[in-house]
Order: structure tokens, then C-alpha cells, then sequence
């Protein structure tokens, strides 16, 4: 038996744009490029397929025009869908670089062993994400860089951590 796939979210249609059908996307991917390369998304809670005919970058995003969706109508029926891509499409990542939803949910520990608790969500600063931390009932933000971050073990499920004077 074969395993699910698993997506990764990378627009959501904002708005029609023009009358030919076109949709106005946000881009929730630090990729916006891949667009240009995509030939097909994957819409809504079913995931179903949808093609993309032709791509343009504009400055609040990207519009597309998307296979059998011919009329500003049509097209205003898709707004708040999100779009996916399979992860198995993913855009290659350099060595020590992950996505968010791998690391949310990662056990963290620190060097000695001590469990600090589980990444419940990242927050983006601009010059580095802060890792939120949530375990016995407390909260512990951790900035995602290589002084605090010593070990990421996708494969375990664990992240293991050295304290900074006054992160705890």
C-alpha cells in the first residue's frame, strides 16, 4: 500500500483579475520563481489537479491563468482556494535548510538532555525566525541560529539546543 501524499501550500487565489479568467495569487512560498516552472497545482481541500496554461509575476504576487477557468466568473469562484504543490515537487533546499513544517512539531532538548518541549510555530523577524516553544505549560523562544541550533534529526523527530545566557 502506497503512503498519502503530502503537500506544500505555495499560493492562495486573492481575486479574479481581468475577464479571461485569470486569478490574482498571494505567494506563500519563499520561492516565487517556481511558478515559472510549475505546470500544475494542486486546489482546494481535495487537492484535486488543476493545469496552469500561463504564469505572469506581479509586483503584489503572481497572476495565473488556470485550465478551464475561462470567465472573471469562474474565476471568482476560487477565491481563498489555496494552491499545493507535492512535496515530492519541492524546490531543493541548500544543506541546513528547512522547510517550516518540518521543523514545527520537532521535540527540543538541549545539549545535556533536559526537554524544553515542542515547536508550536515560527515566527519571522527578517534576519532570522524565532522557533516558539511551548512545554510545561511555559513558553520559550529560540532565534533559529546556528549559536542556539546545533542539531536538527529530522529522522528522529528532535531538535537539540545550547541556552544562551537569558533565553530561559
Amino acid at each position: 500500500m502506497s503512503e498519502p501524499d503530502s503537500f506544500l501550500a505555495v499560493a492562495r487565489i486573492a481575486a479574479a483579475h481581468g475577464v479571461r479568467g485569470e486569478v490574482r495569487c498571494e505567494v506563500l512560498t519563499d520561492f516565487p520563481d517556481r511558478f515559472a516552472s510549475t505546470k500544475h497545482v494542486y486546489g482546494g481541500a481535495d487537492r484535486h489537479i488543476i493545469s496552469i496554461v500561463r504564469v505572469r509575476r506581479v509586483r503584489t504576487g503572481v497572476l495565473l491563468k488556470l485550465e478551464g477557468v475561462d470567465t472573471r466568473n469562474d474565476a471568482e469562484q476560487l477565491r481563498g482556494m489555496v494552491l499545493y504543490v507535492k512535496d515530492t515537487d519541492a524546490v531543493s533546499l541548500p544543506a541546513d535548510t528547512y522547510f517550516w513544517h518540518q521543523i514545527v512539531g520537532l521535540h527540543v532538548r538541549t545539549l545535556d538532555g533536559q526537554e524544553l518541549g515542542v515547536i508550536a510555530d515560527i515566527l519571522p523577524t527578517g534576519s532570522n525566525d524565532v522557533y516558539v516553544v511551548r512545554g510545561d505549560g511555559r513558553e520559550i523562544l529560540l532565534p533559529a541560529i546556528h549559536d542556539v541550533v546545533r542539531n536538527i534529526d529530522l529522522d528522529n523527530g528532535c531538535m537539540t539546543v545550547e541556552l544562551l545566557e537569558g533565553l530561559l
